[in-house]
């Protein structure tokens, strides 16, 4: 059994695929540095990501697949399953040893169903990212929002509130990755915040440092949704389908 060890970039995606054809191996898994190795192998090969490499296999994919599906393979590199980037490895390699094979549309392939099926995933999280993400205005007039995707999807949503936002400064911050971007009403930059004030622990604004009509305006919004919800017509069961419970904990309108 042939394990690959590689960074859990993309580059060192592409840089594994590199090594598989210089090293004439098929390697039966490529683990991130947290993976577990098995019981039992038989060569464990860590992948140096190097941008030569990656950038030569990247080449050669956008002359034999299409736009489309580099774009479903960037966004289901995203996904959370640790199966991923070894089915991710055999995408790529059928797909630069099959030129004039149309790859991306075989479904009968473990690998190209595997892409198909994160990308859905990954970019339907960050659809909902840009539905439940709720802002409150910190009293230097910044707008501030946590978030807790399952995927790192932020990097697909944070060019939409920079077009809503305008000339308006804010902060996403995706808690579970220690990373966010700041818009100072021109220019994106990603950014850690390394304070362990109250508003990292907890995601919401502390009255100290919450605008003084923020409240105002939550209280309003809470309102607003009450009064327009038709009690009749209640399902919790279909409001969790569409709302996933992991969001509740930072919708203005959940919280009492």
């Amino acid at each position: 059994m042939i394990i690959y060890r590689f960074d859990g970039s993309f580059d060192g995606l592409l840089s594994a695929v590199f090594d598989s054809f210089a090293r004439r191996e098929k390697p039966d898994a490529l683990l991130t540095p947290d993976g577990s190795l098995p019981l039992f192998y038989d060569l464990v090969h860590q992948v140096e990501t190097d941008s030569d490499k990656s950038g030569r296999v990247w080449r050669k994919l956008t002359k034999v697949i299409t736009a489309s599906a580099r774009a479903a393979l960037t966004s289901a590199f995203l996904t959370d399953n640790p199966e991923f980037p070894i089915l991710a490895l055999r995408f790529i390699s059928r797909a630069v040893t099959s030129p004039g094979v149309s790859v991306e549309t075989d479904f009968s392939d473990p690998a190209v169903l595997a892409v198909l099926k994160e990308c859905r995933r990954v970019r339907g999280e960050a659809h909902r990212l840009l539905q439940f993400v709720r802002f409150q205005k910190a009293a230097d007039g910044t707008y501030f929002a946590m978030i807790e995707p399952i995927f790192d999807v932020l990097p697909f949503a944070v060019n939409h509130f920079a077009d809503r936002f305008s000339d308006q400064p804010f902060i996403i911050y995706d808690r579970l990755r220690d990373y966010g971007y700041h818009y100072d009403g021109a220019e994106l930059k990603r950014v850690v915040i390394s304070s362990d004030g109250y508003h990292m622990q907890t995601g919401l604004l502390s009255e100290e440092i919450m605008h003084p009509q923020e409240r105002l305006f939550q209280d309003l919004w809470r309102a607003y949704v009450k009064s327009t919800a038709i009690m009749e017509r209640l399902n919790p069961r279909k409001q969790r389908q569409d709302m996933p419970v992991r969001y509740w904990k930072y919708l203005t309108e959940m919280q009492k």
